[in-house]
């Protein structure tokens, strides 16, 4: 995982070595490709040949695990009609404006429509759920799916504040309050992996 700092990049274990006290390995490499084909067969079999199906990734996260999964469909499944749209949160959620720190939206590409589609949401980590219902609220602008389903990697089963569960997990993670789980990406993190961490 890559971070910022003093204008030089820092990787993963060097932010959890002083910003938290220990991390533990949840998903290997080998895990996440394992989840990532069960994922996508899932898809397969519940969409077909995805003809009136819209994946959306919510950015930034879920949109490297939507890329992801496209690519199987793609590559491995020859699914040749899957789309994917990239969807910004960030105007939508219930803490904008709440607080000093200025939130900087991300690039929002909604371009295929939503109208009577059946769309799969994707992120990352499903937490309290907050973010997922603003995702909702930002689809309706976009016009009215015939169905929205919910996939995501890491499912915090005890961690939720609204009544929101996924149609497609990857693993479910007890984690408690003072815990964070990370998602790494090879193409952003220089490896594929999914830490919990202690603040």
């Amino acid at each position: 995982m890559k971070l910022k700092k003093n204008s030089k990049t820092i990787n993963f274990f060097y932010f959890c070595k002083n910003y938290w006290m220990s991390q533990k390995l949840l998903l290997s490499a080998e895990d996440l490709h394992i989840i990532l084909f069960r994922l996508a067969c899932q898809l397969k079999e519940s969409h077909g040949d995805f003809d009136q199906t819209l994946l959306i990734g919510l950015q930034p996260r879920g949109v490297r695990l939507a890329e992801r999964l496209l690519h199987i469909l793609t590559h491995d499944y020859k699914v040749h009609n899957a789309q994917l749209s990239k969807l910004d949160i960030t105007f939508f959620r219930d803490d904008f404006r709440r607080g000093d720190k200025v939130l900087n939206p991300n690039v929002n590409n909604m371009e295929v429509g939503v109208e009577n589609k059946r769309v799969v949401l994707i992120d990352d980590v499903l937490y309290t759920g907050r973010s997922i219902r603003a995702a909702l609220t930002a689809i309706d602008s976009y016009g009215r799916p015939a169905e929205i389903q919910l996939l995501t990697l890491i499912d915090r089963r005890f961690s939720r504040h609204l009544p929101i569960q996924p149609d497609f997990c990857g693993r479910q993670v007890d984690a408690i309050q003072n815990e964070q789980v990370i998602v790494c990406w090879k193409e952003e993190d220089d490896e594929d992996a999914v830490y919990l961490v202690n603040k």
